[in-house]
């Protein structure tokens, strides 16, 4: 495989949403993790903590956290013994953020022929985050609760580092809040002890070339819109 060069690392990174069950060697996960511990922290604190799943345990935690999603689909009082340990999202979204995030999901919807209003496929579709979209790896991160906010912002260093060192490797990622919700099920299951919040999921493998699913490209604003020079 030709080596990418840090640009082509990082523009050629996206979430894919389908995998093939080919093996990733074990080395090469180790190899991406200590690349990516590289990351920068507040005075070297390394807030970081990694559960790597594969086989039957990965099989396992997704066959619970699947049943604990769709019973909330046919009882949606459920939902509340299912709860994020922080909060990834605002409470009341405003534009230009709420545009984008509809720009986002209708365009992959419309993609897979999900139509609004279509919510048995739509539970399909999102019910795929808690299958690792058919990853044969799923990484788990979780942060000491006690650490603060500024140690939120070294793990999102830290997750970047290891999504572009994976495409580095001919590997791609899905960075996953979605398996948030139900870190009551997920923490016991990795052995994670009290003073541990789940951050995020990442599954990791080989893209699906096939699936239609990752021809889907999240469109970027111009850098012209976000930032103001001065001199």
């Amino acid at each position: 495989m030709q080596s990418l060069t840090v640009e082509e690392a990082i523009t050629s990174r996206k979430s894919v949403r389908a995998f093939t069950k080919e093996m990733v060697p074990k080395d090469t996960i180790a190899k991406l993790l200590n690349i990516a511990s590289r990351a920068p922290s507040g005075t070297n604190t390394q807030p970081w903590k990694v559960y790597v799943l594969e086989g039957k345990v990965l099989e396992d935690l997704c066959t619970k956290v699947c049943d604990a999603y769709d019973s909330i689909a046919a009882n949606p009082e459920l939902a509340k013994e299912y709860q994020a340990g922080y909060t990834y999202y605002p409470t009341k979204w405003f534009s230009p953020y709420i545009d984008r995030r509809r720009e986002n999901g209708w365009s992959l919807y419309g993609l897979l022929g999900i139509t609004k209003g279509d919510k048995d496929r739509m539970h399909v579709q999102h019910r795929k985050n808690f299958q690792a979209f058919g990853a044969p790896v799923c990484l788990f991160f979780t942060i000491d609760k006690e650490l603060g906010k500024g140690s939120m912002l070294d793990y999102g260093m830290f997750l970047q580092n290891l999504m572009v060192a994976a495409r580095g490797e001919g590997l791609d990622t899905c960075p996953q809040a979605a398996w948030n919700d139900y870190s009551k099920i997920i923490l016991p299951m990795i052995g994670a002890q009290d003073n541990e919040m789940l951050v995020c999921g990442m599954a990791l493998g080989y893209v699906d070339k096939a699936d239609i699913v990752n021809t889907f490209h999240t469109p970027r604003v111009s850098s012209e819109e976000f930032t103001t020079w001065l001199s």
